[in-house]
């Protein structure tokens, strides 16, 4: 195997591997990605995916970072949360990572709604509180899903056009 294709393997393994991070929140993945792009563009020399087409996928890249860190506090925020209770939030989904799909979903909730409670809160607001956090998490990775799936048709299409 030449040097070329074994580069453009590696791409193709960053480009799912940043697919997989979209759903798995262990990895960064439309940065990642975004990484598996550049490297099959430096491959070719960018002869078919050039400067502006990287532009947009940075871009992009951007705001699906902008979407991660905003959509959680966002979907606290619609529902009257208190700063204890985005902390709370933060920290839920921090510790949720490391009990898999069930510690992602619970975490942001529960910390949310623990934080609030902290805060005063009856459990029934509290909770309140935590589903909005909940939701705006859902919502935020639908959203970076989307993103994943333009960056790739962004792509794709610069290399069709050439």
């Amino acid at each position: 195997m030449d040097t070329q294709t074994a580069y453009y393997l590696v791409a193709g393994a960053l480009i799912l591997i940043g697919l997989l991070g979209t759903v798995l929140p262990v990895l960064p993945g439309l940065p990642v990605m975004f990484a598996g792009m550049l490297l099959a563009a430096w491959t070719d020399d960018f002869q078919r995916i050039g400067g502006v087409t990287l532009v947009v996928l940075g871009v992009l890249v951007v705001l699906s970072i902008a979407v991660d860190l905003l959509s959680s506090v966002v979907g606290a925020k619609r529902v009257g949360a208190s700063n204890k209770a985005l902390w709370g939030a933060g920290l839920g989904g921090l510790v949720g990572i490391f009990f898999g799909l069930p510690g992602l979903v619970a975490g942001p909730f529960l910390g949310a709604a623990m934080g609030e409670m902290s805060n005063g809160k009856e459990w029934r607001d509290a909770s309140r509180v935590g589903f909005g956090t909940w939701v705006g998490l859902a919502l935020g990775a639908a959203l970076k899903v989307a993103l994943a799936f333009t960056m790739l048709g962004v792509f794709g299409l610069a290399l069709w056009l050439d």
